[in-house]
């Protein structure tokens, strides 16, 4: 496997700081259906694939370009 097709998982602290929103949001728009759902990777944690956030992150900022 090559490291383009790795998936790496990301924790909540780095989700906020990729997205700017805070836990209670991201919990908000993932119980929406509009934000990634989290991988439960233990009994007390879960995670977020990377590329999935990435993937969200530009649709915001093709939503924009795109409005404009």
């Amino acid at each position: 496997m090559d490291n383009q097709s790795r998936k790496r998982l990301i924790r909540l602290p780095e989700v906020e700081s990729l997205t700017g929103y805070r836990r209670s949001r991201i919990y908000d728009f993932v119980k929406q259906g509009t934000f990634p759902q989290p991988l439960k990777i233990g009994p007390r944690a879960t995670a977020w694939v990377e590329d999935e956030v990435q993937g969200w992150i530009d649709a915001k900022i093709e939503q924009r370009d795109n409005a404009a």
